[in-house]
């Protein structure tokens, strides 16, 4: 059985400006801004959510499939995917179109100014899900809007358990798009930042949110994560790192071992335990797919997190 992952494709063009932004930005001539920074470092990452998390259950040596739409220029990338070995039969070139991509200027004090293109994952609608295909359960991740909405009914109809992942796609829908989206999915997951925000939109505390789905994930970051799952909320604590090198990414791996969790029918606190292992491992690393441990390195860091719970 496998794992569908609906979600973006992208490439992401990370730039290090060594100063501070607010050395450079003028609060009085902020109507005029024209500013230049100068930028030594410079990586091109292969991201996107629907990568970075099948980059990350491919670890946990599952066989996700990806769906996502993506432009002309993106056989570098297909051929880190094949590399791999993930999967990319329902991977749809826009021949018109380039790939969605962000551009991200960090400063020394881990400010960043992004600029995001999101070329050809406007059209992540032309994907269709028409058949389950030993599909056992999808996520659908940030990607277009039309896509997302008509993914997550196809999942409904074809009676595909999936979870909703708006993350930065959130402020797109409306109240009524987004109840429909909790009325239809099996389980949610977002951020502390996008649970206050989903909250207010559709005027749903968190306790109401979480009685409509069979679990609503929320992670706070170096906070760790709760999970409201039947009639209870399970704790999830960090796993501390001695040196964080890098956020990007670790929502997408914590969400693949969500998932993994899932569709092995795991109890909840196993579910975290492994999501928060997937994270720590991911931060400890630059870019979303940069990370090589193996599957011997997981199960190592994943009994020392369950010892240290039990005492």
């Amino acid at each position: 059985m496998s794992i569908l992952i609906c979600g973006s494709l992208a490439f992401d063009t990370i730039m290090v400006f060594k100063d501070q932004f607010k050395n450079h930005i003028l609060p009085e001539s902020i109507h005029k801004l024209s500013v230049a920074f100068y930028v030594p470092e410079l990586r091109k990452e292969f991201g996107g959510t629907a990568g970075n998390i099948a980059y990350n259950l491919k670890l946990l040596d599952e066989n996700p499939l990806v769906m996502a739409t993506v432009g002309n220029d993106f056989s570098i990338y297909f051929d880190w995917l094949n590399q791999n070995d993930i999967n990319t039969e329902h991977i749809k070139e826009i021949k018109t179109l380039f790939t969605a991509q962000a551009f991200i200027t960090t400063d020394l004090s881990d400010n960043q100014i992004t600029a995001f293109h999101p070329g050809a994952m406007v059209e992540s609608h032309q994907n269709k899900i028409k058949k389950t295909n030993g599909v056992c359960l999808a996520i659908i991740a940030p990607d277009g809007k039309e896509g997302m909405m008509n993914h997550a009914k196809e999942c409904k109809a074809l009676n595909i358990p999936f979870m909703f992942d708006p993350g930065q796609g959130l402020p797109m829908f409306n109240r009524e798009e987004l109840l429909e989206f909790i009325d239809d999915a099996t389980y949610i997951a977002v951020n502390d930042y996008e649970a206050t925000l989903l909250s207010e939109k559709t005027s749903l505390c968190i306790e109401e949110i979480s009685k409509k789905v069979e679990a609503l994930i929320v992670t706070m970051g170096a906070e760790g994560s709760i999970i409201y799952a039947n009639n209870k909320t399970y704790k999830i604590d960090p796993i501390k790192v001695e040196a964080p090198v890098d956020p990007t990414g670790c929502g997408d791996a914590y969400r693949a071992g969500l998932l993994y969790g899932i569709s092995k029918k795991w109890d909840w606190q196993s579910i975290g335990r492994l999501a928060s292992v997937m994270g720590s491992i991911k931060i400890q690393n630059k870019g979303g797919q940069n990370h090589r441990p193996t599957r011997d390195d997981i199960e190592t860091i994943y009994t020392k997190k369950l010892v240290e719970e039990n005492g």
